[in-house]
């Protein structure tokens, strides 16, 4: 359930940064946007985000056609890694196959870089 939560309250967060912090909004602008989700690797709990430079829309589940998926063992390795999300969070988290990354890590460097702006 907390895992549930964290991750709508990203998705409130990513909006309210799009209307209240102009940095974010051109970090966004000049990516042209980033789809991206979040969820644990049996699919239990799934949220997708799909960012404009206009708009943030978010939901259940994983679409098929994201740019980046992070997919964790667990609710709590989710939670651990996503309170702190550094770099060496994320390292530590795959060579332990705690955390899996579908896509580009290209993507997963933008998207780090987009969320230092929260």
């Amino acid at each position: 359930m907390k895992l549930r939560l964290a991750l709508w309250l990203l998705g409130w967060l990513l909006k309210r940064a799009l209307h209240r912090k102009p940095r974010f909004a051109e970090q966004l602008e000049k990516m042209r946007g980033l789809d991206f989700g979040i969820a644990t690797e049996d699919l239990s709990i799934a949220r997708h985000y799909r960012m404009t430079p206009t708009a943030i829309h978010s939901g259940k589940g994983l679409p098929t056609n994201l740019d980046l998926e992070l997919r964790f063992a667990d609710a709590d390795t989710a939670l651990k890694v996503l309170r702190k999300p550094t770099s060496r969070a994320f390292f530590d988290g795959m060579r332990h196959n705690k955390v899996r990354l579908v896509g580009d890590s290209a993507d997963m460097t933008r998207l780090q870089k987009l969320l230092k702006h929260l």
